[in-house]
């Protein structure tokens, strides 16, 4: 079932809602809904060594495996020492712009933690990485960008084109101006182990972005950037079929997510510099980690105001905004209930805070 579109001056009153509960996000100390601010975290590693680091994964032993531009993946130990990983160059990965311009963005651990997927949001290679052998190989590799890609239980691919771009160039228009030619694809896993051709799952989406495979529950969540939306649906995970969409919340443009070790999904949002936690049983949204400055604020409002126009925020985009933060924020890497959990971003450096600090 597709739910009818929200009116725009429904769009005005929930965008109304959402200025109040981040005014008052730092204010609410309840013990339900713990927040912390950038001052609070570290930036990690020292010395700025990463490039791009768009998403990560965190490992049982705390180490981080992150996108990284120049390498593909990057690994950092618990010192801090960041190395090439994945052997990327073995299959001929290169970023040496203008020549060839690649851009390894999503990044997340297979259901077993054995191998990690990473989709290149410019050129539409969706790679698979052992941790155990830190080797790569290319699984599948779309005509347009991949934003995010996932693996389930069943072993079927499932990965977002936030628009129809070959390149970063292409990429960026769809963030200046609303254009409907974002997807989600699912491709089957065959008997013989091998993947089935593409089923394509949703179509004119307004920048589709991040999603979660909520495989304990049914559900799958997804940004939809463009149209500052979180969706909700059900899912039937042998089919792959989604049903019962609905708007979970509405966030200024989500990005990527993740579940966080109490069952709460966090959505990074790179206008509001922020990431948002929310309760997938009632859509209720505070800010968990917050970035945000003074002009930051002003340039989230002055976007959303664009985007309810159906144009873009890129020129928005400026070291104002961002803040503290080493790069524009797009995600969050999040382990078990001991572990810090890092601020990924489009910069050097990840943030790292620690829980108990």
């Amino acid at each position: 079932m597709i739910s009818k579109p929200l009116s725009i001056s429904k769009y005005i009153l929930l965008f109304v809602c959402l200025a109040l509960i981040v005014s008052c996000s730092a204010e609410d100390n309840s013990p339900d809904n713990v927040s912390w601010i950038v001052s609070e975290g570290v930036k990690f590693p020292e010395g700025e060594k990463l490039s791009r680091a768009e998403d990560g994964v965190i490992l049982p032993d705390g180490t981080l495996l992150v996108a990284d531009q120049r390498y593909g993946l990057a690994k950092i130990d618990l010192s801090g020492n960041v190395s090439a990983f994945g052997r990327f160059e073995a299959l001929n990965y290169e970023h040496n712009p203008p020549k060839a311009v690649s851009g390894p963005n999503g990044v997340h651990l297979t259901p077993d933690g054995q191998y990690v997927i990473t989709a290149d949001v410019f050129n539409g290679k969706i790679y698979k990485t052992s941790v155990q052998n830190n080797s790569s190989e290319i699984i599948y590799a779309h005509e347009y960008g991949a934003n995010t890609a996932r693996l389930d239980s069943t072993g079927s691919l499932w990965f977002t084109q936030s628009t129809e771009n070959q390149n970063e160039k292409r990429l960026y228009k769809a963030l200046n101006k609303a254009i409907p030619d974002g997807a989600l694809y699912r491709l089957p896993i065959s008997e013989d182990g091998t993947f089935s051709p593409p089923e394509l799952m949703l179509e004119e989406l307004y920048f589709a972005n991040g999603f979660y495979i909520d495989e304990k529950n049914n559900k799958f969540y997804l940004s939809e950037t463009m149209k500052n939306r979180v969706l909700a649906f059900d899912l039937d995970l042998t089919t792959g079929s989604l049903s019962n969409r609905q708007t979970l919340a509405i966030i200024p443009t989500p990005d990527n997510m993740e579940l966080d070790s109490e069952g709460q999904l966090w959505v990074a949002s790179p206008l509001s510099n922020q990431v948002h936690s929310i309760n997938p049983e009632n859509g209720e949204t505070y800010v968990v980690f917050d970035a945000q400055t003074p002009i930051g604020r002003k340039n989230m409002e002055k976007g959303i105001r664009r985007m309810e126009a159906e144009n873009g925020f890129v020129d928005l985009i400026t070291p104002e905004l961002t803040g503290e933060m080493p790069g524009l924020l797009t995600g969050m890497i999040i382990g078990d209930a001991s572990q810090p959990f890092y601020i990924a971003n489009l910069g050097s450096a990840l943030i790292k805070v620690s829980k108990g600090e």
